[in-house]
């Protein structure tokens, strides 16, 4: 301990700078957008190449459950080119690419790391803006959605995961056309989100399957999200609160797809004209 007070008695004229030198860089960073900006793609660039080694350790002793699921899939999408039939692939919890073809873009990733435990939680992808990843992308993988791209650097992005409590999701009821808002309470654990606004006269059973409802331009429609596990009329007596378990394990993903629709910019032109 001495030897520690003795080497800051020493050097307190640096240490002093220093301390003033990381608060002025700070208070620059807070105040300059443009800085900020820089700041913030730079701190992706690294905590991705950390989250990725450490990702690759994880992932190594795993590697035997991850092969299992590649199978599956690499079985099913096959299944899929031999049997492209749009209402028999929408009777189970998968996404049908096929249906998308043409007007979204798909490509995969690789989640290196993945928060679960707070309200505001995240993950962390190996793709970036030299993959043509950008903010507003749906990320999903083979059983449902995901979360949304918030954020890139060259190498890695961010994904706001539906277990944030800001995420804020177009779902409905597979059986029906009537839509609501599906969102997280921070509560619920990670197996079970919210759909909200959904009209009391909507035919609302447990166990119905709950998909995105294609009315922004993210998510195509029919994205399985999960089924009805409980639900409730509000306050108001007008909507109904349904818990939504999720088909995806959130604390266990692995590969994932993101999926970029070509048409988004022509939408939002149309929908948000420059003139007006």
């Amino acid at each position: 301990m001495q030897q520690i007070i003795n080497f800051v008695i020493r050097n307190k004229t640096f240490l002093l700078f220093l301390l003033l030198f990381v608060i002025s860089l700070g208070l620059t960073i807070q105040s300059h957008s443009y800085h900020k900006s820089k700041f913030i793609n730079s701190a992706n660039f690294l905590t991705g190449g950390i989250y990725e080694g450490a990702s690759g350790i994880s992932n190594y002793f795993d590697l035997d459950d991850q092969n299992e699921i590649l199978v599956e899939e690499n079985n099913r999408l096959r299944s899929q080119i031999f049997n492209s039939n749009d209402s028999v692939a929408m009777e189970t919890p998968f996404v049908d690419s096929l249906s998308y073809a043409g007007r979204y873009k798909i490509q995969t990733a690789k989640i290196i790391n993945n928060n679960y435990a707070s309200t505001k939680n995240y993950l962390t992808i190996n793709k970036g803006e030299r993959d043509s990843i950008k903010e507003d992308l749906g990320v999903i993988t083979s059983k449902g959605i995901v979360g949304i791209i918030d954020n890139t650097s060259n190498g890695y992005a961010r994904v706001l995961s539906i277990l944030n409590t800001k995420s804020r999701i177009n779902a409905q009821l597979k059986s029906s056309n009537h839509i609501g808002s599906l969102k997280w309470d921070g509560n619920s654990g990670s197996t079970t989100v919210q759909l909200t606004d959904i009209s009391k006269f909507a035919p609302v059973k447990i166990g119905d399957t709950i998909i995105t409802g294609g009315q922004s331009t993210i998510f195509p429609k029919g994205i399985h999200i999960g089924t009805i596990d409980l639900f409730d009329l509000d306050i108001s007596g007008d909507t109904y609160t349904i818990q939504v378990k999720l088909f995806n394990d959130m604390t266990n993903l692995s590969h994932v797809y993101v999926i970029e629709n070509l048409d988004s910019q022509e939408i939002k032109l149309l929908e948000n004209p420059i003139d007006e």
